[in-house]
């Protein structure tokens, strides 16, 4: 995978999947304006703010919650590059993972505004000059989010 540069976003712990997309905004069929609602009860104007390539840096337990696909795939919509946290709920991190949204799971030391790097085939992110160490996805996992997911990679004939 490609190196990752992008400006933060700072979130702490427990960021549960309602904050991310609200409940309410997913009564249609039209699911391609998810990314106009991101976070707005918990950050009202957010989706005006964030632009394409950002990058999310939050505590423990990012994603908990319900279980649907839809907080992942606001993130995707919204142009987030990838997800930065100390770790993440077990449902969310593989639904993430089946729709190509990039996760690392890594403890960061960065504030809103700082611009990050992110290398996935590394196992690093370097914030504030200093370099932070994850492990590294084992190959299917990482073949899986370069193709966009795993319905991409069935589509491709590699599975």
């Amino acid at each position: 995978m490609d190196k990752i540069e992008g400006k933060v976003w700072k979130f702490g712990d427990n960021v549960d999947t309602d904050q991310i997309i609200p409940a309410e905004r997913l009564v249609s069929a039209n699911l391609d304006h998810l990314n106009d609602f991101i976070f707005e009860k918990v950050r009202p104007g957010f989706a005006q703010q964030a632009g394409k390539g950002d990058i999310i840096v939050a505590g423990k337990n990012f994603g908990c919650g319900s279980s649907r696909e839809h907080a992942p795939l606001s993130l995707i919509e919204s142009g987030f590059s990838c997800i930065v946290a100390e770790s993440f709920a077990r449902i969310f991190y593989r639904n993430s993972m089946n729709i190509g949204l990039l996760l690392i799971e890594c403890k960061v030391d960065a504030e809103e505004g700082d611009v990050i790097s992110v290398d996935p085939d590394k196992g690093e992110v370097e914030a504030g000059g200093k370099i932070y160490k994850f492990p590294q996805y084992p190959g299917f996992i990482s073949e899986m989010v370069k193709a966009g997911g795993l319905m991409n990679l069935v589509k491709e004939g590699r599975l």
